[in-house]
């Protein structure tokens, strides 16, 4: 297997991932409950999660991760 893309999306209650290959096909997709208010615990399920879609899709990769933020109050949004 080449080269993997894995995203990830950290949410407030869940962490999704995705593998897919070079061409875009998905190979393995994954949710987990977010440990609310553990830092520590987050960054080890999302490895733990990254960890898991590489077995089921058979190889490694790069990762991205999109984590929600907060506007400031005020802040026009672009």
């Amino acid at each position: 297997m080449g080269r993997l893309r894995i995203g990830i999306d950290l949410g407030g209650t869940k962490i999704a991932g995705i593998a897919l290959d070079a061409s875009g096909q998905v190979l393995a997709e994954r949710r987990i409950a977010t440990p609310r208010g553990e830092y520590d615990g987050s960054l080890r399920a999302i490895a733990g999660l990254v960890a898991a879609l590489e077995h089921a899709a058979g190889g490694s990769g790069t990762v991205g991760i999109g984590i929600p933020g907060a506007l400031a109050p005020g802040m026009p949004i672009p």
